[in-house]
Order: C-alpha cells, then structure tokens, then sequence
C-alpha cells in the first residue's frame, strides 16, 4: 500500500465562515485545541470534525484566489436540498431523468452531490456491493 486516507481538504477566501457553514450543513464541529494549548491564530486552517465519529476530519485552508473552475474532487452527501439551499447553497443542477442527485454549490462555489438519505445507509461507509453511485 503507498498511501491510506487521512484527511479531505478544502480551499476558500473566507476559511472561517466556510468552515462555519459546513459545520451548519454537516452537524459538524470545529476541533478545539486540547486543554492547555493556545488557540491558533485565525488566519491558520480550521479543522472540522463529525461528533459522531463517522465522518472525515475536513480541514478549511485559506487562500486568496477565489475558486474559478469546477472541481476535480468534491464531496458526496445525504441530505435535505431545500435546507441546503437554505443555509446559503446554490443550485448547480437537479436531479432529473440522467442523475438521481442533485449538484449544489456552496457559498464559495465549491460543488457537492446531494444524494436523498436512505435510513439503513446514511451512517456507513459504502462497500463494493453498495458504492454509493
């Protein structure tokens, strides 16, 4: 094996209100320091993680150019659209007769997959035999 999974990355202008709004989308936290350290400073990257443990840490890295082209890689979800949409996300492209989800954007234009949540796969990573697509 040359490498395993560790963490996913993403870049934005403004890393701390992105890293807020995924944290709103995702239910997910903004890591703390452990007790006894600093706090760091607000222009490093700000690690999210899943209370839950079942998702991967995301790290929100700032930079200064502002996103010009569609992704290479993006993230997949389960989730409601509408609440989405609600939260600031804007519609990329809707689920119709050729894909079952929907293509959003968050508020830096990053793209992201909107899949319906199926309650006995929403909490599990896919295998060969469901790979989620």
């Amino acid at each position: 094996m040359a490498a395993r999974f560790k963490d996913l990355v993403m870049d934005a202008v403004d890393h701390q209100a992105l890293a807020d709004w995924w944290c709103a989308a995702l239910g997910y936290e903004r890591r703390e320091p452990p007790a006894g350290h600093s706090a760091t400073p607000r222009e490093w990257p700000v690690p999210i993680y899943d209370p839950a443990g079942c998702g991967p840490l995301i790290w929100v890295n700032p930079v200064a150019e502002p996103k010009t082209v569609k992704n290479r890689i993006h993230l997949d979800v389960f989730g409601s659209t509408d609440e989405l949409l609600a939260l600031g996300a804007t519609v990329m492209r809707l689920r119709d007769d050729s894909i079952a989800w929907d293509v959003l954007a968050d508020p830096e234009g990053n793209e992201f997959c909107v899949f319906t949540p199926k309650p006995s796969s929403v909490r599990h990573w896919p295998t060969a035999s469901d790979p989620g697509r």
